[in-house]
């Protein structure tokens, strides 16, 4: 395993932190790799039904490492196709994990990083946090899948605005435009982060599924294929001991307990 990326698993919360943190944790091939290896991982582990998603040291992440990209540039063996190998599956192995990803944003989240920290399900800034959509400062269109995450998030305007003027957006404003979930002090974020994701890990992540899977769904559908995904959807969850349990629980007058089946 690489020392790039490091994971932790507490109570059912698994906590993927990048591991870079004297190069602001900017993605160089071997930790791209390894983010991707943790998040499969995880994403198959039973064990872990929330995660967390950081940064080591100052900066959630700086995006793709140039120094690394510009040498792979100037070599004589073409640069691999890193969109597609690494940052797509990213991208994917984030929005669809099979369970609620809180991303824990301490500091400079940019480019790809940024991308990954809008593709997970809450997040969680420091006050001194600030997002960056840098591709245009060297050229470059978008990746990780933030073409489709962040208008979804803020509106075709501001993301247009954020991607093609590339100004850092500060924690406060991220807040404003519904960007973030929640602004903490910048000692508190991954405490923060981990607290909502254990309050995450102890619900009905199954259902929890099917709500990001409608969500997703409906972004390009019309209302009545929309009703026919919920149908099916609600026939899954009504079909789980969870649901059974809950509905149980609520006629005596009790706290369910959520056991992800």
């Amino acid at each position: 395993m690489s020392d790039t990326v490091l994971v932790e698993i507490s109570d059912g919360v698994a906590t993927i932190t990048m591991n870079r943190p004297a190069a602001l944790n900017s993605l160089t091939v071997e930790a791209k790799e390894a983010l991707l290896d943790a998040a499969r991982r995880v994403s198959d582990d039973p064990v872990v039904r929330a995660v967390v998603l950081t940064g080591a040291g100052r900066a959630f992440c700086a995006g793709q490492d140039l120094r690394e990209h510009q040498a792979l540039l100037q070599s004589d063996d073409p640069a691999p196709d890193t969109v597609r190998m690494h940052f797509n599956p990213l991208a994917v192995g984030i929005a669809q994990m099979p369970k609620p990803v809180v991303a824990a944003v301490n500091g400079m989240a940019a480019g790809a990083g940024a991308s990954l920290a809008f593709a997970a399900d809450f997040r969680i800034a420091a006050q001194s946090a600030h997002f960056l959509l840098a591709f245009a400062n060297v050229g470059l269109s978008l990746d990780t899948g933030v073409s489709w995450t962040l208008p979804r998030l803020v509106g075709h305007a501001r993301a247009t605005a954020m991607a093609m003027l590339a100004e850092p957006v500060a924690s406060g404003p991220a807040l404003e435009m519904g960007l973030v979930n929640a602004v903490v002090p910048d000692e508190q974020t991954v405490a923060a982060a981990q607290e909502l994701a254990a309050r995450l890990a102890a619900g009905p992540t199954v259902a929890y599924v099917a709500i990001k899977e409608a969500f997703a769904y409906a972004q390009a559908a019309t209302l009545d294929e929309a009703l026919d995904k919920e149908a099916e959807l609600q026939a899954r969850a009504g079909a789980t001991q969870d649901h059974r349990a809950a509905v149980a629980a609520f006629v005596r007058k009790e706290q369910p307990i959520f056991i992800g089946q």
